[in-house]
């Protein structure tokens, strides 16, 4: 370090090697930018949206060897010799260092841009992703200097680090590892990184990017930036951590009541008749269902990508949604970024000078382009009046998915990375999901405020959670392997501050094909084989308990019924589940609105709760579902395998680490356990281990088909044995009137000592449609009493609650 000057909101410091500055955003976060240029850049963030940050106090200090910066949480000393940066809580505790000898670099490299020319050969091929256009022999031309940027670590030795997205290796605790960030079928970049330390660090960079804590070294890298520009963000739980990656990049809209029901999918249906029948089926069965979907290929013959419905296969799209409607159902279609075969809205993409490269992919890194994509949407789907969206191939250039063999990593980065980045700035190849969600959320948010914006995509990135976007993680296969990865998957990309995550329930390919690597399913006979069908119900099961709960694939049906009939063990325990996730609507629905107004997650790594329990940093395959629920999916056959072959000798049992700090209950039970300790728990075909925390509320619905059909009364399960305190959420369901204060919170609050139950007056300018009162039947837990999924018909006693405060003795 040379020199450095105090500004309002932070430091600059001259090196002989570029400034850096390091900016206070709050008394939690710390903005560090490092350049080689004479200037800091002043491109806007795709990913921050807060830049502007309120005065906060800080301290600055200077000795011999050190500066110091000091908010009331966080002390950051710089050394003036090399510029390596300690972090430290105000006690002193070290939370995060970079080596004595520096740790931050900068490397110029140059950056092409690919030049099309009228002749550039466009070749197209349909394969199990869709159509693939690529531009062949293109070249390219030196557009500028940019820079490689490398900041390293030396982390502490019983330090877990979690985060940077879902990928397909199941890796949880990233000590040890190493991963490639680029976006792909199966891999969806967020890169942010939360400690158990205490801390998260946000980078802000949309290009290739490598993580590693190997033989290597324990290191960020990334390929092309102006800047190295990232954020260390104080929790020190996980929930500040959330907070914080949230008020830098955006908070999470309300989703409807109806997208926490079931989804029913599959690759595919193909007409107005099939969709209406499926969900006539559901209602008749008296199953429970919320939204069917229609896959790819709705549009007129080979017009790919068009965003409108075959005329002949979906005559009369208003009716067929008034009709899905009267069933009280809703209709997710699947839509496209790219497009082919000169379809009308391919062609006034082109005419407009809206497509990239491959003259089939829309720009969406172009505004006006999102605002086409939008309107053609709007005109040839929404206003038809169809409710969610499926953007499906949002990292649209992918180029590995091909032969008989799966390319080795390093062969796949160049093979997909270098594809992107034909079409895609090197510098902004892992935005472009963010940007085409922001069209379809800016575009839908100004045509009506009377439907929420869903939105199923199958890329993400850090910011997207303020687009309503829900990311499943690709297409899977059906094995059991696969479905414990996805467990630590799903819980890395939640831990990184976006919170609906979800997957295809059963895998997407069931069966195996030859001369294709990712169709590779262990069941070739689909529902047939009771192999099959004990893997998809424990998939059933697990996402029971994940944010959004749906059911997708390709190769067999996906309907409930096609696992067998009423009566049979596979047919009624999918039901029984179905019938949990819709009792627990309220409880779920609940904690919707904290992940809307306090930042929540839902989906929950054990160290979010339990941080100080070093035996829970490994544990990727149990997590806590809200505040009270300790879910523990079963991710071995224990009855059959592929080809309905049985298994003789299997224990029914799956061990459970119960953390420590707290009591827990079976929810099947009633049964107390203390926490601290590994138990075998029963895990028959009809159960998955399912405990509920002492100091728990749980509220439960009535037994309904839809999420909208009644909410009227509710089951109160108190679990007794520490204090416990629950809001309880209501609105109207599918507008933005929330945003207005339209809804009503219940603070529910139970005294353990002196066993009493309390009822706040509630928040809220109330809503329309809103009961005067409800009714709650309270019921405190206990062995063999208030368990499992079915209404309990003997409560300990009825409250009628009407708006005012009220306390009752148990």
């Amino acid at each position: 370090m040379q020199t450095f000057v105090k500004v309002a909101d932070g430091v600059i410091l001259q090196t002989t090697k570029g400034q850096m500055k390091v900016q206070v955003c709050n008394t939690r976060i710390i903005r560090v930018v490092y350049t080689l240029n004479d200037d800091f850049s002043s491109k806007e963030s795709l990913m921050v949206v807060q830049r502007d940050f309120a005065p906060v106090l800080w301290n600055l200090e200077e000795t011999d060897q050190f500066i110091e910066i000091a908010t009331e949480e966080l002390h950051l000393k710089i050394n003036k010799e090399t510029c390596a940066f300690t972090y430290f809580d105000r006690q002193g505790k070290l939370l995060m260092k970079e080596p004595d000898g520096g740790g931050k670099h900068l490397i110029p490299t140059e950056v092409s841009k690919t030049v099309f020319a009228q002749d550039t050969v466009i070749k197209s091929e349909t394969s199990a992703d869709g159509v693939k256009v690529r531009a062949e022999d293109a070249g390219t031309v030196l557009d500028r200097i940019a820079y490689h940027w490398k900041l390293e670590f030396e982390w502490d030795k019983n330090e877990a680090l979690y985060g940077l997205g879902s990928y397909e290796e199941g890796i949880f605790n990233y000590r040890n590892h190493h991963q490639y960030l680029y976006q792909q079928n199966m891999r969806v970049v967020v890169p942010c990184l939360v400690s158990t330390k205490g801390y998260g660090l946000l980078f802000d960079s949309y290009s290739f990017m490598t993580f590693h804590d190997d033989v290597y070294g324990s290191y960020i890298w990334s390929d092309v930036n102006d800047e190295l520009d990232y954020y260390f963000i104080y929790g020190p739980e996980f929930d500040g951590i959330v907070s914080g990656y949230r008020y830098l990049t955006g908070q999470v809209p309300m989703f409807p009541r109806w997208a926490f029901g079931y989804i029913q999918s599959k690759e595919r249906y193909t007409n107005q008749a099939e969709l209406i029948s499926i969900v006539q089926e559901y209602r008749e069965r008296k199953i429970p269902l919320d939204v069917i979907v229609l896959d790819w290929m709705s549009w007129e013959g080979n017009y790919w990508g068009q965003k409108s419905l075959d005329p002949e296969r979906f005559p009369d799209p208003e009716q067929m949604m008034e009709e899905l409607h009267r069933l009280n159902a809703r209709l997710m279609v699947s839509i496209w970024p790219n497009m082919q075969n000169d379809g009308p809205d391919l062609l006034e993409m082109k005419e407009k000078g809206f497509l990239l490269g491959n003259q089939s992919t829309y720009d969406a890194f172009n505004e006006e382009a999102r605002k086409l994509y939008w309107k053609q949407a709007h005109e040839g789907l929404f206003s038809k009046g169809i409710d969610a969206w499926w953007c499906d191939c949002t990292e649209p250039f992918e180029n590995d998915w091909r032969g008989e063999v799966k390319p080795e990593p390093e062969q796949r980065i160049w093979l997909n990375v270098g594809e992107a980045k034909k079409y895609i700035d090197p510098q902004y190849i892992n935005a472009y999901s963010l940007l085409h969600s922001q069209g379809i959320y800016d575009g839908q948010r100004a045509t009506t405020e009377s439907k929420r914006v869903v939105n199923l995509t199958r890329s993400g990135y850090a910011g997207q959670q303020r687009y309503a976007t829900i990311t499943w993680s690709g297409d899977i296969t059906a094995k059991w392997d696969t479905l414990k990865k996805q467990i630590a998957d799903g819980l890395n990309f939640c831990v990184t501050g976006i919170p609906y995550w979800t997957l295809d329930i059963g895998g997407f390919f069931v069966s195996k094909r030859e001369h294709a690597w990712f169709w590779d399913g262990d069941f070739d006979a689909g529902c047939e084989d009771l192999g099959y069908r004990e893997l998809y119900l424990r998939w059933f099961q697990y996402g029971t308990f994940l944010p959004i709960f749906r059911s997708h694939g390709t190769d067999t049906p996906r309907e409930v019924w096609r696992f067998g009939e009423r009566g049979t063990v596979f047919y009624d325990t999918l039901v029984k589940f179905d019938y949990l996730r819709y009792r627990l609507i309220p409880y779920i629905y609940s904690l919707a609105w904290q992940v809307s107004s306090r930042a929540y997650t839902i989906m929950r790594a054990l160290p979010f709760d339990f941080r100080h329990d070093e035996k829970t940093y490994d544990i990727g395959d149990q997590y806590m579902f809200g505040p009270a629920f300790l879910v523990n999916p079963v991710t071995e056959p224990m009855y059959y395998q592929s080809g309905s072959r049985r298994l003789e000798g299997v224990e029914k049992v799956r061990e459970v680490y119960l953390p420590a700090g707290t009591s827990w209950y079976d929810f099947w039970t009633g049964e107390q356990y203390q926490g601290g300790q590994t138990i075998k728990a029963s895990a028959g075909l009809e159960t998955m281990p399912l405990y509920v925390k002492a100091g728990s509320i749980v509220p439960m619905g009535p037994k309904i088909q839809y999420t909208s059909e009644k909410e009227d009364p509710i089951e109160l399960r108190i679990y007794p044995g520490a204090d416990a305190r629950f809001e309880l959420y209501f609105d109207e369901g599918d507008n933005y009137n929330y945003e207005k204060g339209q809804y009503q919170l219940i603070t529910i609050s139970w005294d353990d000592r002196k066993r009493k139950l309390h009822f706040s007056k509630p928040t809220g300018k109330g809503y329309t449609g809103m009961p005067e009162e409800r009714t709650f039947r309270v019921l405190i837990v206990a062995q063999n009493h208030g368990i499992g999924i079915e209404e309990t018909p003997r409560v300990d006693k009825v409250v009628v609650y009407k708006g005012q405060t009220l306390t009752c003795d148990f």
